[in-house]
Parts: structure tokens; sequence; C-alpha cells
């Protein structure tokens, strides 16, 4: 396994990952709800700010590498995941949002997996439409998990219709998606 400075970030996006839901686990005498909603807020900021800055130093060092193209997207859906989880649980958003969302990180990344495995990975190459759904998505969780207005602007209400949004965007990418990998599907769906 390499181990470099973007790999070394990457894991600790994942080590971040029990810190973050732990935040929710800790006594209301050691952090109150707001201290509670501001450190797992900037805990995920800090772990999105890890995603921009390992893949940029993979490229300007030159360390980009087959186990950190695989590593980065795993982290990536464990922190989304364990961020929609704890806002469910929290009753900020609704249980089939989640679903949405990990359901299709789950579908797609395997749908990848296989593409990749029958050297057809090209054509689900992540689109423009899969990145519109990132950033509406990153930007929608932190608002729901801060959820208190600033300066008289609903951040709750601006968080959730961003996530509605980016639940829809995910079903369309999904869709896309499978559309591009459609005639490989039909071509091998008698072998196994």
């Amino acid at each position: 396994m390499p181990f470099n400075i973007p790999i070394l970030l990457t894991w600790a996006r994942i080590v971040l990952i029990p810190l973050f839901v732990g935040v929710f686990y800790v006594s209301p005498h050691l952090l109150t709800p707001h201290e509670q909603a501001l450190a797992a807020t900037l805990i995920f900021m800090i772990a999105g700010l890890t995603d921009w800055l390992d893949g940029w130093l993979a490229r300007k060092l030159g360390q980009t590498s087959a186990f950190g193209a695989f590593l980065d997207p795993v982290a990536d859906k464990l922190m989304v995941a364990a961020a929609l989880i704890v806002l469910v649980q929290l009753a900020r958003i609704d249980a089939v949002i989640a679903i949405i969302i990990i359901g299709r990180e789950i579908a797609i990344s395997a749908l990848r997996e296989w593409m990749a495995k029958i050297g057809a990975a090209e054509s689900v190459a992540v689109s423009f439409l899969g990145k519109i759904k990132t950033v509406a998505q990153m930007v929608a969780i932190p608002a729901l998990l801060y959820r208190e207005d600033i300066a008289g602007v609903s951040v709750m209400q601006i968080g959730y219709w961003l996530i509605v949004i980016a639940a829809v965007l995910t079903l369309w990418s999904m869709v896309y998606y499978l559309k591009m990998a459609w005639p490989e599907i039909s071509l091998r769906s008698g072998s196994r």
C-alpha cells in the first residue's frame, strides 16, 4: 500500500467519521446541542476540505495512485453516509432521502467496478450532473447539521431544499449512468 500525503489525508477523513458521529453521543454537560451541531458541522467541513486537498496534492506532487483513486471515493461515501444517517436520527431529513442517496452510491459504485472489470470504465466516468449533485449535497449537509439561522436566513430551510435537490439529482444521475452502461449490461446480461 503506497503511503504519501494525499493518502494520509484520505485516511484522516476516514478517522474523522467516528469523531463526527461521536459528537452527538457526548453528554449535554460537556457539549450543548448548539456546540454539538457546531462541532459536527466543522468536522464535516474539514473532511470536505481534505477531500479537495488530497486530490489537489496528488496531482500537484505527482502522487496519484490506484490505491488513492480507490480509497478517496470510499472515504467520501462513508462520510456522507454517516452524515445522512445522523441527520435521519436527528429528524432533520427523511429516511427516504438518505436511502436514495446512499443506495445510489452503492449501486453506482458497484456498476463502476463491474464496468472497470470488463474494460468499459469510461462509459460511467463522473459526469457534470454528478458533480452538481455532490455540490448540492456538500452544502446541504453542513447547513442541516448546523441548522441555526444566520443573519435572519433559515440555514435549515436552505439545507432542506438543497438535500431535496441533491436527492432528485441523485436519481437523475443514476438513470444517466445506467443509460450509459446499458449497452454493456444488455450485451452481457445472459452470461456470468
